[in-house]
């Protein structure tokens, strides 16, 4: 049962899920509104023991920063909680963000304090805790996702990234960077985090794990991949730094520990394909 079934990352997951052969039962806000008062009874009459549940759906930042987001986010926790607490399942795994760690981590672990500066990333800490204390009577297994940022032609948010690059070098504008774009950040194709929610289920895994490949970029490199990929033609543009530059990095030895054999889609192969996607439906 995947919750948010709409949402950027909730479809990859189903699509890859059904691939596979797995029954899913994707949920998205208009058949089940987790911000209604009686969300959770509807949830909860709904699941059955041997069921896995995947929680992905929350408003994201484009939606709102406001105090008033947060809310309505952690209503979705509360409710889905209620739920599992009354009715419990065989899995629960819970997609959130590594916002949750401090913007000033510049090499981040399973082990570094989740101590957020965003009401986004503050949601996802306080839905996980709520999470955690629901499940913690039925002791019924949780694994915590936090994936870096995410990319594919499907996304709805227009993010700064490989996601924004790709779009305007599809449709032929300046493809826009903050300073020189020397901020270098782990990105990670959408698909990827779907195959890895996938061998979560299979395995019955439990706990924290990032999702991230291990090596950052800059976002100038990424907007190069994304001109590069309709020829060369389209102009990059930096603007004047209003922030300082700062980078990120991910200690991924717990991923691959846990999954040995599973390989990153390379950012090349990547943001070409998104490109190519974008253009078709274009």
């Amino acid at each position: 049962m995947v919750l948010g079934a709409r949402g950027f990352v909730a479809a990859a997951v189903i699509a890859r899920l059904s691939r596979s052969g797995v029954s899913v039962l994707g949920l998205p806000a208009a058949d089940l509104d987790l911000t209604a008062p009686d969300a959770g009874a509807q949830l909860a009459a709904l699941l059955l023991p041997d069921d896995v549940l995947v929680f992905v759906s929350a408003l994201t930042p484009d939606r709102g920063r406001d105090i008033a987001t947060l809310m309505k986010n952690l209503q979705m926790g509360q409710q889905v909680s209620a739920a599992l607490a009354a009715r419990p399942c065989a899995h629960v795994v819970y997609l959130g963000t590594d916002a949750v760690y401090p913007d000033a981590a510049t090499l981040v672990r399973e082990s570094t304090c989740a101590e957020p500066g965003s009401f986004h990333g503050t949601m996802h800490v306080v839905r996980e805790r709520m999470l955690i204390e629901a499940l913690r009577v039925t002791a019924t297994p949780l694994t915590r996702l936090r994936p870096s940022l995410l990319y594919g032609a499907a996304d709805t948010h227009n993010g700064y990234g490989p996601n924004r690059f790709a779009r305007a070098a599809v449709a032929g504008t300046p493809i826009a960077l903050f300073g020189g774009g020397e901020e270098q950040r782990d990105h990670v194709a959408v698909g990827d985090v779907a195959a890895i929610v996938e061998r979560v289920i299979a395995h019955r895994s439990t706990g924290v794990l990032n999702i991230a490949t291990g090596r950052s970029m800059s976002f100038r490199a990424l907007a190069d991949l994304a001109r590069d990929a309709v020829g060369g033609t389209v102009e990059i543009t930096p603007s004047p730094r209003a922030n300082p530059v700062t980078h990120r990095h991910f200690d991924i030895t717990n991923l691959i520990s846990a999954f040995p054999d599973f390989r990153f889609t390379d950012p090349r192969e990547g943001v070409t394909a998104m490109v190519r996607e974008l253009a078709t439906a274009r």
